[in-house]
């Protein structure tokens, strides 16, 4: 299952992986040109994690509610059953390497 909320790719997973270090926030991005930013509405519905690297870092969801909602001022909302979700930040190639999309 495969969603997207402007530049965040966000696909359903089996289960948050050994290690993953719980956040203490749900704001799953901020956009550098607007400061907006995609967070969950419900706050107690979810928790966020960080797994990987420094050089590969992966952000995870897990929805422990029945269903929460990922907002954003520019973005439709989005409504994500219970589960755990791997988000992803869209990057582009510039003539200085890669980097994030500004939302």
């Amino acid at each position: 299952m495969l969603f997207r909320q402007g530049d965040l790719l966000i696909q359903k997973v089996e289960e948050v992986p050994e290690g993953a270090e719980a956040l203490k926030r749900l704001t799953i991005a901020t956009g550098s040109a607007t400061g907006h930013r995609h967070q969950i509405r419900e706050r107690k519905s979810a928790r966020a994690y960080s797994a990987g690297s420094f050089e590969k870092p992966v952000l995870l969801l897990e929805v422990t509610a029945d269903e929460a909602t990922l907002v954003h001022p520019q973005h439709d909302s989005i409504v994500l059953p219970k589960g755990v979700y791997r988000i992803w930040r869209q990057r582009e190639y510039t003539e200085q390497g890669n980097r994030y999309v500004i939302d």
